[in-house]
């Protein structure tokens, strides 16, 4: 299961990677911003950073240290689901062969 879940979010992290930059080369997200204005991006974008706030709590009971903490905070807010992929990469290459799930979402103290 370790090694589906290092493949998925290895996929997911490389699309969300060549869709953020694909989609920045041709649209500048500052110049287009006021032409966000529909009520759908506005809930989107409410939705989107609820989830993130949600991962991050899982990061700040994961990590023990607090620049750490800042660190993650700042990437997951401005990086979204790259820095959230980069994350559980990490954690996913950290654990021990005999390690799975459990591990994985509980923090070894």
């Amino acid at each position: 299961m370790i090694s589906f879940l290092k493949v998925l979010f290895s996929l997911v992290f490389v699309w969300v990677c060549y869709v953020v930059i694909s989609t920045s080369l041709e649209h500048n997200l500052f110049k287009e911003w006021n032409s966000l204005g529909t009520a759908w991006m506005h809930v989107t974008l409410w939705d989107f950073y609820a989830n993130i706030l949600i991962i991050y709590l899982w990061i700040c009971y994961n990590e023990k240290s607090w620049v750490l903490k800042i660190l993650w905070l700042v990437l997951v807010f401005c990086l979204g689901s790259i820095a959230t992929c980069g994350y559980v990469l990490i954690q996913l290459f950290k654990l021990k062969p005999n390690q799975g799930i459990k591990e994985l979402l509980l923090r070894n103290d």
